[in-house]
Order: structure tokens, then C-alpha cells, then sequence
């Protein structure tokens, strides 16, 4: 790819990981190097789907896989999680300098700034260094003004109506 450029998939409806998860097996289909790189999402709920992406060739990667909020063991510290969430954005950094992704999807990283577990400078940072032939995609609620403003694309997932507020729980294979 000549020029790669900077996606945000950000807002309160459902639909920002399964967009990139489409892009991911879309720009694999094309011959791509894809990477997949999940910050606060637990992998044994997301399996299915982690060994889809590696059978077809797409590098997964996970790291803080507990959101303190959200997981049923909320005895994790923040300051565990946020050691986690930096060694998941060395990585990054690592995977820039390898140069061997065409497509870099960071699923759930503006919950890593929103939530104070990164830095939003570092993450701007990050923006900047990109290299210039890789796509890059930040998934999660929470993407900060600036990061928006960085951005290429930005689409805004606003929830009109959802059945988890009919009482219908998420559903294995549709909602993870």
C-alpha cells in the first residue's frame, strides 16, 4: 500500500470490533498482512473468532484481557492493568519498526486512553510515528478530541436501539 492512513471507530453503539473485524478479513482476502491487536478483552470469550482470524492468516494478539469495570473478577488493580496496557503499546511500537503489517487494527485502545490506563500523548505519539504504508484502526468508546482530529476517518457507532435493553443478554456468535 502506498499511503496507509488512520481509522477511528469510536461511540456508544455496538458495531466499532465487528467493523474492524471485517476490514481485517477483507484486506486478508487482498493478500495483506493483517495484525489484530485487543486490548481488554478476555480470549476465551473471544476464541471463536481469535482462531478464525489465525486460520486465515491474520496475527491476533491480546493484551490487559480483564477491563475492571466489566470483568467478574474486579480485584485486578488499575496499576496491573495499566503495566499491561504498556507492554500491549510497546508492541506496537515494535510492530512498527518490523514493518511487516499492511493493516494494524488496535481494538478497544481509546478505553485505554478514556479509561487513564494510556496516555493520550502517548497515543498521539503513536499517530504520528506510524509508518507511512500502514493502515492503522483504533476501536473503543471514548476516542479523545485530538486523536479525532488526527485521524483520517473517524465513524461515530451511535446506538439507536439495541435488545440488551429488552432484557435480551449478548449473544455467543452475534455480540461476541
Amino acid at each position: 500500500m502506498k499511503q496507509g492512513l488512520i481509522q477511528i471507530y469510536t461511540g456508544p453503539g455496538k458495531g466499532k470490533t465487528t467493523a474492524a473485524c471485517g476490514l481485517a478479513v477483507r484486506a486478508k482476502a487482498h493478500k495483506m498482512n493483517v495484525c489484530f491487536v485487543s486490548f481488554h478483552k478476555d480470549p476465551k470469550q473471544c476464541k471463536p473468532m481469535y482462531d478464525c482470524f489465525k486460520k486465515i492468516g491474520i496475527a491476533v494478539h491480546c493484551f490487559a484481557k480483564e477491563h475492571p469495570l466489566c470483568s467478574a473478577k474486579n480485584h485486578r488493580c488499575f496499576e496491573a492493568l495499566q503495566k499491561q496496557c504498556e507492554k500491549g503499546f510497546k508492541f506496537i511500537k515494535k510492530i512498527f519498526n518490523d514493518n511487516q503489517y499492511d493493516l494494524l487494527i488496535i481494538d478497544e485502545i481509546n478505553i485505554c486512553v478514556r479509561d487513564g490506563f494510556l496516555r493520550e500523548e502517548s497515543v498521539l505519539s503513536l499517530m504520528d510515528e506510524k509508518p507511512d504504508n500502514l493502515e492503522m484502526v483504533f476501536t473503543g468508546r471514548g476516542a479523545t478530541k485530538k486523536m479525532i482530529k488526527k485521524a483520517d476517518l473517524v465513524s461515530f457507532i451511535k446506538e439507536v436501539k439495541h435488545p440488551y435493553n429488552q432484557g435480551i443478554e449478548a449473544r455467543k456468535g452475534i455480540e461476541y
